[in-house]
């Protein structure tokens, strides 16, 4: 049975996650006022999300992308993550957000994260659009969260199953998976 055979419905409407989209600018654009911010979106998931995003940042701002792969089965993660694509410019001194469309077992993140560090930003931030509490397996929060939810397996505005999906404009829950 397929993701396409499965019973889905509507979790985050394409509404909902406008405006926690344009929310989450405003607070970025407040937090780093007359200050150059860096996003680094984590590539494929974010696209979307970070292309609304910098678009509802009203401080000048910069963007660049990471792409980072955990292995595990086709629902959860292994917690072995490889970096499959570095960054671009520079962050050392720079105002960084994190960019993430959901943030699940904290895995990657946390990787990510302190891979960063390791650059000397002047400040290091996370936004991620939903945050997934129930299946948290390391201690990593976000700054600015647009969403949250306990479990449950999610398609739309990016977020994919197999490479399909990322084009939906609502976030679905898929059933029984």
């Amino acid at each position: 049975m397929t993701i396409a055979d499965k019973k889905q419905s509507i979790l985050f409407s394409r509404e909902l996650i406008a405006a926690e989209v344009e929310r989450l600018g405003l607070e970025i654009s407040r937090d780093f006022a007359d200050q150059e911010v860096m996003l680094i979106g984590v590539l494929k998931g974010s696209f979307i999300f970070i292309a609304d995003l910098i678009r509802a940042i009203k401080v000048p701002t910069v963007v660049d992308f990471v792409r980072l792969a955990s292995y595990g089965s086709e629902t959860s993660t292994s917690g072995i993550i490889e970096f499959r694509k570095g960054l671009e410019m520079p962050i050392r001194g720079r105002h960084v957000v994190i960019v993430e469309d959901i943030v699940d077992s904290g895995y990657t993140l946390e990787c990510l994260y302190h891979k960063l560090l390791l650059q000397e930003p002047l400040s290091l931030k996370i936004c991620t659009l939903i945050d997934k509490r129930g299946r948290r397996e390391v201690e990593i929060e976000a700054d600015y969260v647009g969403m949250a939810m306990e479990d449950g397996f999610i398609i739309g505005y990016g977020l994919d199953h197999d490479e399909r999906y990322r084009n939906l404009p609502d976030i679905y829950l898929v059933h029984d998976v």
